[in-house]
Order: C-alpha cells, then sequence, then structure tokens
C-alpha cells in the first residue's frame, strides 16, 4: 500500500531516523576501537586516534546533523514531490513487499555509488564531499566525518528512483541503512574479509577510497555493493598501506574551516582561470584538471608513507578541558536531534546556530588561534543565556544545569596555561 502525503509527514516528523537513533551504538564503538588502539600502540608505536582529530571528525558529523534539519526539507520534499509527480503521470505503483523492498535498497545503493563517484570526479562536486576525506587518520570516528553541503549538490541523482515510484519512506530507510553498513568499514581493526571481498564494500576496500596514493585516488565508490565498482572499472585492491587524507591537507581542526575552505580554494582557483569558458569547464572537470594555459591537468603528487600529519600540542590541562566541553556538546546536540518534533523553526535556527558556534569555538582551541581563548569566553556567556531560554521552553531544569556548567567552565578556562608549548601558539 502506498503511503499518503499525511502518512509521510508524519513519518518524517517522528524522530525515528536510524541514524540518530544508532548515535549511543556509534559511540560505543569507537571507544571498543580507542580501548584497541591503545593495546597497539604499546606494540607498534603508532595511533590510530589523536584527541584532535577525532572531535574534529564527531564535529564535522555534529555540524552534517544539525544543517541536515534544513537542508532535508528541501532534498526529501523535492524527492516527495517528484514521487507525487510519478504517481499521477507515470502511473508505477510499486506493491508493498519484501523483494520491492530489497529491489529498493539495491537501487539505493547503484543511485549512491554514482552520487559518490560524482562528488570526487567533478570540482564542484567535490567542494561538499571533501570534508569526509581531510582526516589524515583511519577510524570508526572518521565515518562520522560527514560534507554538510554534498546532499544540497548531489540529491537530484536519486530522483529517477522516485520516479521509478519508490515511496519516501522506503528511500529514506534504504539511504539510512546504506550510510549505517559504511560505519563499520572505517577500521583498520579488521583485515582482508575473503569470500565477502569478491562482492561486498569491506574495511580493506574502503581503506583504498580513503588512500591519497595516486594509484588509490578516485577508486572504490561503492557503498555496501563492491560489485559497482567492479562493473564500471573503478575497483583497486588493496595493497600498500593507504596514506591517509587529501593530496593539499587541511591543516585545521576547526569543522567550519573544513566546510569553507574547500569553496575558498575552489573560487581562488576560478578566479585565476582565464576566460569564461574554461572557468565554467573547471567546474564541471575533475578535481587536478586546469586549461593548457596554466599548464594542464596537474597529477597528484606521490606518497613515501612517511608524510607528517598536522597537529598541535597543547598543555594536557587545556586538552582535558576541550573533552569535557566537547562531551557536553554531544549531550546538546543529543538533546536538539531528539526533540525537534517539540520545536518551531526559530528554535531549531537558534539552536543550530549555538552548535555550529560551540564546535567552532572548540576546533580554535584545537588550532591554537590567538582569539580562541576570547571566542570561548564569548561562547559561555551566550551558554548562559541559551540556558535560560531553554528553561523557559523546554524544562526549568536546564537553567541550572546548563547555566551552572557554563559559570563553571568560565572559572575553569581562567585557570588555564596560555603560554606557548613547543613554539607553537596557543592564543
Amino acid at each position: 500500500m502506498l503511503c499518503s502525503f499525511d502518512s509521510y509527514s508524519d513519518f518524517y516528523s517522528m524522530s525515528i531516523d536510524p541514524i540518530v537513533l544508532s548515535i549511543p551504538i556509534f559511540f560505543l564503538l569507537i571507544v571498543v576501537e580507542v580501548i584497541w588502539d591503545a593495546t597497539q600502540r604499546r606494540k607498534s608505536g603508532k595511533a590510530r586516534y589523536r584527541l584532535n582529530d577525532a572531535v574534529a571528525n564527531i564535529s564535522c558529523g555534529i555540524l552534517d546533523q544539525v544543517s541536515g534539519v534544513f537542508a532535508k526539507v528541501f532534498t526529501v520534499g523535492m524527492y516527495t514531490l517528484v514521487w507525487y509527480w510519478g504517481q499521477d503521470i507515470i502511473s508505477l505503483h510499486i506493491p508493498s513487499n519484501i523483494f520491492m523492498w530489497a529491489l529498493c535498497f539495491v537501487a539505493v545503493d547503484f543511485a549512491y555509488y554514482w552520487s559518490h563517484r560524482l562528488s570526487h570526479e567533478v570540482n564542484l562536486f567535490w567542494t561538499g564531499h571533501v570534508v569526509h576525506h581531510q582526516s589524515e587518520e583511519y577510524n570508526l570516528s572518521v565515518a562520522l566525518r560527514q560534507g554538510a553541503f554534498q546532499k544540497l549538490f548531489m540529491f537530484w541523482i536519486y530522483l529517477p528512483l522516485a520516479l521509478l515510484g519508490f515511496p519516501p519512506e522506503w528511500f529514506l530507510l534504504s539511504m539510512a541503512f546504506n550510510l549505517l553498513y559504511q560505519f563499520w568499514i572505517h577500521t583498520e581493526m579488521i583485515g582482508k574479509m575473503g569470500f565477502l571481498e569478491l562482492f561486498m564494500n569491506t574495511p580493506s576496500h574502503h581503506r583504498v577510497h580513503h588512500g591519497r596514493n595516486p594509484k588509490y585516488i578516485d577508486k572504490n565508490h561503492a557503498g555496501v555493493f563492491i560489485v559497482w565498482d567492479k562493473m564500471f572499472k573503478t575497483f583497486q585492491i588493496e595493497e600498500e598501506h593507504p596514506t591517509y587524507g587529501i593530496t593539499s591537507p587541511l591543516n585545521s581542526f576547526n569543522p567550519v574551516e573544513a566546510h569553507t575552505m574547500p569553496f575558498q580554494l575552489l573560487w581562488a582557483d576560478v578566479k585565476s582561470i582565464p576566460g569564461l569558458g574554461d572557468k565554467l569547464r573547471y567546474l564541471i572537470k575533475p578535481p587536478g584538471w586546469y586549461p593548457a594555459s596554466l599548464g594542464g591537468f596537474k597529477s597528484p603528487p606521490p606518497v613515501s608513507g612517511k608524510e607528517k600529519k598536522f597537529n598541535i600540542s597543547l598543555p594536557i590541562k587545556l586538552s582535558y578541558y576541550i573533552l569535557v566541553q566537547y562531551l557536553a556538546v554531544l549531550g546538546l546536540t543529543s538533546l536538539f536531534l531528539f526533540n525537534l518534533q517539540n520545536m518551531d523553526v526559530t528554535q531549531k535556527v537558534i539552536f543550530t546556530l549555538y552548535i555550529v558556534f560551540y564546535v567552532m569555538s572548540l576546533g580554535s582551541l584545537f588550532n591554537g588561534r590567538r582569539f580562541a581563548l576570547a571566542l570561548e569566553i564569548i561562547r559561555l556567556v551566550l551558554t548562559i543565556a541559551l540556558a535560560v531560554w531553554l528553561s523557559d521552553w523546554f524544562a526549568s531544569f536546564l537553567l541550572p544545569v546548563i547555566g551552572g556548567f557554563a559559570l563553571l567552565s568560565l572559572v575553569w578556562i581562567f585557570m588555564l596555561p596560555t603560554k606557548p608549548l613547543k613554539n607553537e601558539i596557543l592564543y
């Protein structure tokens, strides 16, 4: 039975997004991997987790989730409109049975392959997806590092599924489970998986995808089924250990910079290219393409496997402060995502802007910026105002809890060291 618009609205308004509901499981598995990494570090001396990198990864995921509250109004709304139009014009009615649900899941994964591939092969689309590849580590926290703009760039690829008659709730659940599947493949805990490597995406296959080794770039775009890469000649088996990250490192732990810097670089390149035609061609060409007047295509640089990762050394007391504040923003984000149905648009906007400011402030602290201390003090003052506002519309107990935490944090931050450490500027 096909859903009506009313039933779809009920579905969308409920907090039953499998991604949101899986957040506790994500963090439990990350804790398990951190413990595993600690045991391995004693043997190899190599760390797969760094606090600054992991916090930056998950902060990007926070930005993706809170901005998605508004982006989905457009992207899911467009899918729904096309689906309704298809029902009236094309009249393809999909029967509700397990076979058709499975077909929808496979179709979504096929569309995801092309969405993902184009996100790598078109400069404009790459600006939305590059956020996911900026980390120079490879662990489960990287799976949560998603670009907030990507869904706005690539939603159109899924519209043919609406025309074929797959209802919006089928599409949403298929996309959610597609992304859930991809969480566990962002790890080095698991080696090659034998027979499964033939047709499923695995940690080994996806490690290749995150490598910036020239032979690994733009390979293994699959979501769930690696067969798409094998069919369309984008498959690469894992051979030497990948060097993770992007060819032009971000060199920042600020999630807002992670999202804005790719657009700044794109705009700088567009301005440097002479002629309107080549400017437009640059937007739709693969990364590395330049017109002949600027020397033509620039191949990715070779890697040695010994590249130095970006890092800022902070006093341990400051790291503890950031960790506690980060746990607080995780709780606040969860409060936001699990109470969307109780909030109006103004409340959602204010909450979202505050969370963006929150993770930007923590990112500035990790980067050791001069203005970071002042920015954090401003954020804590705003937190007290937010606590008053929250207690008015949500729950009175939030005023002493959030307001008291902010006051204690203000005292704490004035007790932190502010001198440079190892010749690196902290503030």
